[in-house]
């Protein structure tokens, strides 16, 4: 038998026996699992775990395991109607509740199971240090849901936390307050009980004033209990995307940011049943007058979230068509290309120089040690008094880096707009390849136009109100960033693939994209939009608000701005996108795109023109926000 087959077969083996233990620690056989490329993550009955490489290096084993542990546990320890029950309205509050949570189903699932807690542990201590948390020196730089969870787990477990956070986690230390630490002894002593751990959480959320206290939500949660059963049918709505979302939060520490977009869709489904349950009251009372809670309702009821994630889809390119009509647009592209292969070429070759450059070694002369100079010993020849002089190689400042190249794939790119975007996305992996930088091209889009079975779901369910999203995403791969050029160019010709084209969700493809660069391990993340018009989707919009998705938008580029773990870059065809973005630019023309690309790309690596694109984009901050 070949190595490949090999290491085929043992991968298949590694992820039977992985789906198996999946099932069984989950203690329900009805779970399918299925391995995908990016993060893991749960959908109803589904999970989902990172695609093995071939290889099968024991790290990525280890981190695999920890991953099917902790989707495992969650099945079996938690229960989407009480975690919903207390879910706390703001952001950042739901985003350290539901890492609270996902401490305590791993916390108590390893105190049964050692094998599972050497996963779990070595999963976590990798994901630290990925994060560089053994780097941050201020405890502003580990973000509060992190922390929080790292603590509640080291008082729930009584483990120490992992070595790389120890540091930043000891500035928090002693600086919560006397409530927060009470509420953490809470936890720990509640951590089998579910409901009286979420009370104890809510305490804590109230003690970091993340949320309000318990008192004040405690008649809310206990009508939503009463009326959970009349609800049942939208909460069973909503679980699809309760189950994925909470469950991409098993990454509780390291990928914080890649929860956001996730959570704060599951957070609205929680939401909505308070919302009816409310609107039950009201209609009992007609033009009476609206609880205390009316205001906030009226917040809630314009949050972004989607009807359902049942229907949306991750998908590489090669599996939306076969190989011979890939091979065939991918022909059509090459045509294309011939007609602006020589101008982009020309910027591709600056841009690759440029960035050659930097990775040039240097060197420091006439050092009093090092390595010997030979270039100057002619002049100790004819001068023996004269030192010998050496040199030394200098250290280069050029950092590993990945760039995503996310592309708007809705129906108004058709035609010429999108092909340059193919080609651009073609020259731009060859080149950056070139110069080991690696590239990822993204698409977004819909799976049909005017909603599709989301839209079909929500009419069959009896068109609740506020119904979110109503339209199944598309997202697709038509690169991934460790994949050479050379296997994945037939990909890039399926942008000019008749009917793939739809409706744009901006929002959600722009987390989705920064939720797999974070899972990168490079140290410089780039992120470079393309899109013609805000977002629009015809079936959401027509039972939201006007601004729904553009808003989303907003919300979504403040995050990923504000956190500055990647650094993201839009570029609009006929669109103003500097209206959105910090960093941004608008071309008239589609011929224009693959300069400005290479030039935007320029400056970014050009130590200089970064600074002062910095600059301008700071100073620019509070007007887009």
């Amino acid at each position: 038998m070949s190595g490949s087959n090999k290491d085929n077969t043992r991968s298949e083996e590694f992820k039977r026996a992985t789906a198996g233990v999946l099932r069984a620690i989950a203690q329900n056989n009805e779970v399918q699992v299925a391995f995908q490329p990016g993060p893991s993550g749960l959908a109803g009955k589904r999970a989902r775990l990172p695609l093995p490489t071939r290889a099968l290096p024991a790290a990525e084993m280890a981190k695999l395991r920890g991953a099917a542990d902790s989707l495992a546990l969650r099945i079996r320890h938690h229960d989407d109607a009480v975690h919903a029950a207390r879910m706390p309205a703001r952001r950042e509050a739901k985003d350290v509740y539901d890492a609270l949570e996902q401490a305590r189903v791993e916390v108590v699932g390893a105190h049964h199971m050692s094998g599972v807690a050497s996963n779990l542990r070595a999963r976590l201590n990798e994901e630290c240090e990925a994060e560089g948390y053994d780097r941050m020196t201020r405890k502003d730089q580990l973000p509060i849901q992190a922390a929080l969870a790292l603590l509640a787990r080291e008082r729930m477990s009584g483990e120490p936390p992992p070595a790389a956070a120890a540091k930043v986690l000891d500035l928090w230390r002693g600086t919560i307050g006397d409530a927060a630490e009470t509420a953490l002894d809470e936890m720990a002593r509640t951590q089998e009980d579910q409901t009286a751990f979420t009370r104890a959480a809510r305490k804590l959320l109230a003690a970091m004033e993340l949320a309000e206290a318990e008192a004040d939500a405690e008649p809310d949660e206990s009508e939503d209990g009463e009326e959970g059963g009349e609800q049942s049918g939208q909460q069973d709505n909503s679980q699809d995307s309760e189950g994925q979302s909470q469950s991409e939060a098993d990454s509780t520490l390291g990928a914080q940011p890649e929860e956001m977009e996730g959570e704060a869709a599951d957070d609205q489904s929680a939401d909505d049943a308070e919302e009816d349950a409310a609107a039950a009251e009201g209609d009992d009372k007609p033009g009476g007058p609206q609880p205390r809670r009316d205001k906030p309702l009226a917040d809630n009821e314009n949050a972004y979230k989607p009807y359902t994630r049942a229907f949306d889809e991750e998908i590489d390119a090669e599996d939306l068509c076969d190989a011979e009509e890939l091979g065939r647009l991918r022909q059509q592209l090459d045509q294309q290309l011939q007609h602006l292969q020589g101008v982009v070429a020309k910027l591709a070759n600056r841009l690759q120089r440029r960035l050659m450059a930097q990775q040039t070694r240097s060197w420091d002369f006439d050092l009093d040690e090092g390595i010997l100079d030979a270039g100057r010993l002619a002049r100790v020849v004819i001068n023996p008094l004269l030192a010998l002089s050496y040199k030394k190689e200098r250290d280069t400042e050029f950092r590993d880096t990945v760039v995503t190249l996310l592309i708007d794939n809705s129906g108004s790119m058709r035609g010429r707009p999108i092909t340059v975007a193919a080609m651009c996305g073609d020259i731009l992996s060859r080149t950056l390849e070139r110069c080991a930088v690696k590239v990822e091209v993204l698409g977004f889009t819909t799976r049909a136009w005017k909603g599709g079975q989301s839209r079909e779901r929500w009419v069959a369910e009896g068109k609740p109100r506020n119904p979110g999203r109503l339209n199944d995403l598309r997202h697709i791969i038509y690169k991934a960033a460790d994949a050479p050029w050379r296997r994945a160019r037939k990909n890039l010709g399926l942008m000019l693939r008749e009917g793939l084209l739809k409706e744009n969700i901006d929002g959600e493809a722009l987390m989705w994209a920064y939720r797999r660069l974070l899972h990168r391990p490079e140290h410089r993340r780039i992120l470079l939009v393309i899109s013609d018009g805000a977002p629009v989707d015809d079936s959401t919009l027509s039972v939201n608000p006007g601004n729904y998705l553009e808003k989303h938008l907003r919300e979504t580029i403040k995050e990923i701005e504000s956190r500055n773990a990647v650094e993201l870059v839009a570029i609009g065809i006929g669109h103003d996108v500097t209206r959105y973005y910090r960093r941004a630019v608008t071309i008239v023309d589609a011929e224009e795109l693959g300069g400005t690309m290479m030039k935007k790309l320029t400056e970014l690596f050009d130590e200089d023109a970064a600074a002062a694109w910095a600059r301008a984009a700071a100073e620019k901050a509070p007007l887009v926000a």
